[in-house]
């Protein structure tokens, strides 16, 4: 019977993610803000899969190549040259359904493929609509795991931080962890979990403020809210799928 724990670490920046043992590890991809939340969202509603790629040139030329939508952002944005943003509420069933989706993200796609690039045990997406899915998962593995947050342009943010910490808070009993980024997560996240959203307004979080700057409140206030979107989204073969 095993009787040591496995290790979890969280990674606050992909700027870090070469420090990590990525190789022997589950690796949780973090976007709160808004690209895992929208991947878990899309595929909640039916989509067949999202295709991740870390360039709008790259979403582009899927996109000609088979029948899909293509989408994603820029600086929260959406990007020039493609059909639609990364709204969760762009992806409502009647529109998604049975489709395929080719997404490219300012930070989330460019974690996902520098996971590949450096042999990820297995990748899957977390946020916070489909935050029980990731820690059932993540239980019966008893695998080490990286938590490993997008932030914004190597800059850390609170929200993914935040989603580690809830990770951590809700299983992290069933993890040996000597990771002092994750004791950072779970004590932000203790502090915050009354109300995820007045967290980020009152510390006046540089992603809500961006995304506020747009008329998104409604989008930030759905990616803090817990399992609205409760699938486990696993990549495989050069997709994302339920």
């Amino acid at each position: 019977m095993q009787t040591t724990k496995p290790e979890l670490y969280t990674v606050l920046s992909p700027a870090l993610l070469d420090l990590y043992p990525v190789e022997k590890s589950i690796v949780v991809i973090i976007d709160v803000l808004r690209a895992t939340s929208t991947i878990a969202t899309a595929l909640y509603n039916g989509a067949k899969a999202i295709i991740p790629v870390d360039s709008v040139a790259e979403c582009i030329r899927i996109g000609k190549q088979i029948d899909s939508i293509t989408a994603g952002e820029r600086d929260g944005q959406i990007a020039e040259g493609l059909e639609y943003g990364n709204s969760p509420f762009e992806y409502p069933r009647e529109f998604i359904e049975d489709k395929t989706l080719v997404l490219t993200t300012t930070n989330g796609t460019k974690l996902l493929h520098m996971a590949l690039a450096e042999n990820a045990k297995a990748i899957i997406t977390g946020s916070f609509p489909n935050l029980s899915a990731v820690c059932d998962f993540l239980v019966a593995q008893n695998q080490p795991v990286i938590l490993g947050c997008a932030a914004w342009k190597n800059r850390v943010n609170i929200e993914d931080t935040l989603f580690a910490g809830a990770v951590i808070d809700r299983i992290g009993k069933h993890f040996s962890i000597n990771c002092d980024s994750s004791q950072m997560a779970a004590t932000m996240y203790h502090d915050a979990k009354e109300d995820l959203f007045e967290f980020m307004k009152v510390k006046n979080a540089s992603h809500y403020k961006r995304l506020t700057g747009f008329g998104l409140e409604k989008d930030i206030r759905y990616c803090l809210t817990p399992d609205g979107a409760n699938v486990l989204v696993i990549y495989k073969d050069g997709k994302l799928v339920v």
